[in-house]
């Protein structure tokens, strides 16, 4: 299995990629960089990539477990090197889970499963980054 992208010019500091689900993303430079602002950054999009990956594995997990939740969201923060090429060397993952009666051991192990064993994209980051991990239970 492979995915495949095409990343056009569109002048300026503005990029077009296509996705193999999705039509197309914009990115484009910070104004300090000589961007617009019209498009997602670059770095932040990975960010973006993780709490995707790891979101999906979650529901996932947590719908056979067939554990109830009201909503859910991730905040993930990077922090990126001084030295060029800057990437992300440190980076937190925050879990929220909002609901009534919440099952914490259940919760805590779909998200222990998507960590440790089913994204793909944490497992990247693992080669350049240290992770930091938390979950928040919010019961109404």
């Amino acid at each position: 299995m492979a995915d495949k992208v095409t990343t056009q010019w569109k002048g300026d500091m503005v990029f077009e990629s296509d996705n193999p689900r999705w039509d197309s993303i914009m990115m484009d430079a910070s104004e300090e960089f000589g961007g617009t602002n019209s498009g997602m950054a670059p770095k932040a999009m990975m960010l973006s990539s993780l709490a995707g990956c790891s979101g999906l594995d979650v529901v996932s997990v947590l719908n056979k477990m067939r554990v109830k939740i009201d909503d859910f969201k991730m905040v993930v923060e990077g922090e990126l090197t001084d030295e060029h090429p800057k990437y992300y060397h440190k980076v937190s993952v925050d879990y929220h889970f909002y609901g009534k009666q919440l099952n914490e051991n259940k919760i805590k192990s779909a998200v222990d499963l998507s960590v440790e064993k089913y994204c793909g994209v944490m497992e990247m980051f693992r080669h350049f980054a240290e992770i930091k991990i938390d979950i928040h239970y919010h019961n109404k």
